[in-house]
């Protein structure tokens, strides 16, 4: 299988660069490289920027930009590597593919232009308090009474939803047990600002509020917003989540990262001696370099293999891609710890500098990498545990 790049893919490559050069404030990928935060208002213009360019994974029919997969590849490699990637967007990445390939004309009318245009701010509804990576064991309850269905229930780990406008949540509409846990599932579109939704942040170890838990108390919501067909939702979240664990191999972003390294390793003086020319260190590198070039041939595989796939399958394989980019992300995360050293302990205690009288100790550049290797411990679960993952492979694809 040849896995090079065409003369005509090389020159998509370098116009997306061109665009990124040319359209990205530096002030934003400044901010991106950094690790730092982005304000909502900063998130949907950067991302309206990108939309510019072109919508990746939507069909032409959808507003996408009609793109080949590879070409999508490259985008999203660029995008990230840049970086200009300002915001993980459920709607374009997400509830939107789920909309256009299941939805019915009249969801479609409404929601797509709303979602390519970011009028609308998308939280994803999925884990529950004893419902993560066991998904199909929710609780979240959605009971039809005429025209509309009462939600009761909770959600967790929610992210952005302090944020978010609507909400795409998975919830149970048949409770006979008897019937498959799996089959009794709906896919839900429900507006946040329906009374009875509570959003309560919960704070991280990073010292942020990523995420947060969401209560449904006798939600009404229009039957209308059902997705497809009434306890079919486990299809469309499995569709979903394929979707989601090919986006999170996030070899862009992991390639960002591994230069971000040495460029601040060479500027670390350990001994008498910069850190980027010390062989344990250089080793440690080189092994994730080795790692992340085996993802992104593993990843250009199953592009050239996606021709195969039909009725809107996912393949398994998505899996692989997930549990090993988690690993690469977390390793590349440690290796910045390691770069930052004993300059990481100010910046564990006080929020970059606010409220220090004191100069900071050490350089600008690390007060984020501290926050940023305890949020990267969550890379293993989200999308799908990394143990979750190891399942689907082993059945899957190895037949176990």
């Amino acid at each position: 299988m040849d896995l090079a790049f065409t003369e005509e893919e090389r020159a998509f490559r370098e116009d997306v660069r061109q665009f990124l050069r040319d359209n990205v404030p530096p002030e934003m990928r400044r901010k991106l490289i950094e690790g730092r935060h982005l304000s909502r208002e900063e998130m949907v213009a950067g991302q309206r920027i990108l939309n510019r360019k072109g919508i990746p994974y939507w069909p032409e029919e959808y507003g996408g930009a009609g793109w080949t997969l590879v070409q999508q590849y490259i985008f999203e490699e660029e995008v990230r590597g840049f970086p200009a990637r300002t915001m993980y967007d459920y709607g374009l990445s997400l509830v939107g593919p789920v909309i256009y390939t299941f939805g019915n004309e009249a969801q479609k009318k409404h929601y797509i232009p709303r979602i390519l245009n970011l009028d609308d701010w998308w939280c994803q509804g999925f884990s529950e308090p004893g419902a993560g990576s066991d998904l199909a064991s929710l609780k979240t309850r959605a009971v039809r009474h005429g025209d509309h269905y009462v939600v009761n229930g909770q959600k967790t780990w929610t992210s952005s939803a302090q944020h978010a406008d609507w909400i795409f949540c998975l919830v149970r509409t048949n409770f006979d047990p008897d019937v498959k846990k799996q089959q009794g599932l709906s896919f839900l579109l429900v507006d946040m600002n329906t009374p009875g939704v509570t959003v309560r942040p919960i704070q991280l170890i990073d010292g942020g509020y990523e995420v947060n838990e969401v209560f449904f108390d006798n939600v009404r919501v229009p039957i209308e917003n059902l997705v497809g067909e009434e306890n079919k939702g486990w299809g469309y979240a499995k569709f979903l989540l394929g979707n989601e664990r090919f986006i999170e191999a996030g070899v862009g972003a992991s390639k960002e990262r591994i230069r971000r390294i040495k460029e601040l390793a060479a500027q670390i003086n350990v001994g008498g001696e910069l850190l980027i020319d010390q062989v344990t260190f250089r080793e440690k590198v080189v092994q994730v370099e080795v790692q992340l070039k085996a993802l992104e041939m593993t990843q250009l595989r199953m592009i050239a293999n996606a021709s195969k796939q039909q009725n809107n399958v996912q393949d398994p394989a998505t899996s692989i891609l997930k549990l090993k980019g988690s690993d690469i992300q977390q390793a590349t995360a440690e290796l910045l710890m390691d770069v930052v050293g004993p300059y990481a302990l100010p910046d564990l205690l006080e929020d970059e500098h606010e409220h220090r009288n004191e100069p900071a100790v050490g350089p600008d550049w690390a007060a984020t990498i501290a926050p940023r290797y305890f949020f990267s411990r969550a890379v293993s679960i989200y999308s799908g545990s990394n143990e979750i993952q190891k399942n689907i492979v082993a059945k899957a694809i190895l037949g176990l």
